[in-house]
């Protein structure tokens, strides 16, 4: 009998994909483009946050916990107020100062050591 393709769920966009890596990092962590990038194979830490700058029309995603790999806060100009990233982390209890993590590789999660392995075939 063949296949119905309005019945299959179609694979998760590019986007779908970065929401849901960024949806997954806990409250007081952080990570980073490149990490999540990584993860997802897309081999661009610049496309993640191409993708997260996208994330304020709509889609419930707290990406101002994706930093640099140095872990300063260099996606803050995308957000609505200039301060508002440093603002959202504060209230999670992550010290900044001067635009930089503080603390910051005791607060980095990584996706890769911490969600299950991406199956390729899907």
């Amino acid at each position: 009998m063949p296949v119905n393709p309005f019945d299959q769920k179609a694979p998760p966009s590019f986007y779908d994909s970065v929401f849901e890596v960024t949806r997954q990092i806990p409250f007081g962590r952080i990570t980073t483009y490149g990490a999540i990038a990584d993860y997802l194979a897309l081999g661009s830490a610049r496309m993640v946050g191409w993708a997260l700058n996208k994330s304020f029309y709509g889609a419930q995603v707290p990406a101002h916990r994706v930093v640099n790999r140095k872990g300063e806060l260099s996606g803050r100009v995308h957000f609505p107020t200039p301060t508002m990233m440093e603002e959202l982390l504060i209230q999670e209890g992550v010290e900044v100062e001067n635009n930089q993590i503080k603390h910051f590789r005791e607060l980095l999660w990584i996706p890769a050591e911490n969600l299950p392995p991406i199956d390729p075939g899907k």
